[in-house]
């Protein structure tokens, strides 16, 4: 992968459609697995830009990992610097901060143990019982936020 082009996979179609899907429960209080939808405030546009994620907790701390890439999401987020989550009527506003790669290695690790089954096609054949090498190298590809609740 070029470094002038950074890593991003777009969803398929039937992606598409199971993303709206998902987003659609959490949003009416039904969260699979842990997802929630999220809520970014666009970087052109403004508008509130919303997605399901996968929120995951490592230590105590709460991140949120961009499987796909430098997803239009993680674009908004490094220009709007938090967003929300929402299950049901509980929205969480947080905070957000961008970890560099070298501190990735133990959050992405329990990530693909957590969500694995879910995310591994993402991840170019890393999973969770890869080498410390191999997933440190695959770090700058998949964008980690430490978020931070703020209500």
């Amino acid at each position: 992968m070029s470094s002038s082009s950074p890593y991003y996979l777009k969803g398929s179609p039937l992606t598409v459609r199971m993303n709206a899907v998902i987003g659609w429960l959490a949003r009416h209080g039904l969260s699979i697995a842990g997802t929630a939808e999220m809520s970014v405030r666009g970087r052109k546009s403004g508008a509130m830009q919303r997605i399901p994620v996968n929120p995951h907790v490592h230590e105590g701390e709460q991140y949120l990992v961009s499987a796909r890439g430098h997803s239009q999401w993680v674009r908004n987020m490094r220009a709007a610097g938090g967003g929300e989550l929402r299950v049901g009527r509980k929205v969480r506003a947080f905070r957000a901060v961008e970890l560099p790669d070298a501190e990735k290695l133990p959050i992405l690790r329990t990530y693909l143990e957590k969500w694995g089954w879910e995310v591994n096609q993402y991840f170019q054949g890393v999973t969770a019982k890869s080498s410390d090498e191999e997933i440190v190298a695959a770090a700058g590809d998949h964008p980690v936020f430490r978020i931070t609740v703020t209500k």
